[in-house]
């Protein structure tokens, strides 16, 4: 593959997710992992893209762009699956919980249908109708502006949830990083999931590895005030480090990018 082609075929895999990482490249354009980092130097010095540790994001225009909910759902799947799954574990019956929109959340909520005396508060619709049609939880659905991500957010939303007390929330995120903690592209739902966050006794973060990096237009909350971050794996090396021990948990369905501080596999 020519440079002109490996360029175009980076662009147009942060056109569909927001994060792209060397390896899958090198693997999807039979060349080295050098070769990928070189494009990745020339695309980010040409700023086309923002070059981050083990891959590359799209650059902070694209970032306020907030997709749909149903291509969101068709992204990594098998990830998003195992994360709902081990997030699922940390709910006991009789507990209260909320949900944020997101298509991770709405595999959590699926997984949730055989747990007893459930109450769940959310602002995803599709959380709604999950857990309304296949289970016995108590489920309040806060009122709010629609977003592309079938969520309820804005001033409606964000009194109704501050009013409230939860053991666990479970939110889903656009970007998370370091230094700018949880972000999304949605200006009011991101004043919506920092009400989500500050009601609950602790906040869960589900984040498959394309989000690690990504920092999109509004802030949420710092990186410090998640009390437990489930994920595929964390990225390689120092980062690995840096998310690490930013959370109070760290919780990975498989055993890449496992740390010691606060990590356990699911």
């Amino acid at each position: 593959m020519l440079v002109p082609e490996r360029h175009r075929y980076i662009l147009r895999e942060l056109e569909q997710r927001e994060a792209v990482r060397v390896g899958e490249l090198a693997a999807a354009m039979a060349v080295s992992e050098m070769t990928v980092r070189r494009d990745i130097e020339t695309l980010h010095v040409a700023g086309s893209l923002r070059k981050v540790h083990g891959g590359a994001v799209r650059i902070q225009p694209l970032a306020a762009v907030e997709p749909g909910f149903q291509l969101n759902l068709d992204r990594e799947t098998e990830a998003k699956t195992a994360i709902a799954g081990a997030a699922a574990r940390l709910v006991a019956d009789g507990m209260t919980v909320s949900l944020t929109g997101g298509s991770t959340t709405y595999r959590l909520a699926a997984r949730l249908t055989g747990v007893e005396n459930l109450t769940v508060v959310t602002n995803s619709i599709k959380v709604a109708d999950v857990l309304h049609t296949d289970s016995s939880a108590t489920v309040i659905l806060t009122g709010g502006e629609r977003t592309p991500s079938e969520a309820l957010v804005g001033p409606v939303a964000t009194a109704a949830i501050s009013n409230l007390h939860v053991d666990l929330c479970f939110m889903g995120v656009h970007g998370l990083d370091v230094e700018h903690g949880l972000s999304t592209p949605n200006v009011h739902e991101a004043e919506t999931n920092r009400a989500f966050a500050a009601s609950a006794a602790e906040l869960v973060v589900l984040a498959d590895h394309t989000k690690f990096g990504v920092t999109a237009l509004a802030g949420i909350v710092p990186l410090h005030d998640v009390g437990t971050l489930v994920t595929d794996h964390l990225p390689t090396g120092a980062a690995a480090e840096n998310y690490s021990h930013g959370v109070g948990r760290v919780v990975t369905t498989t055993g890449a990018g496992t740390a010691e501080h606060g990590t356990e596999t699911a």
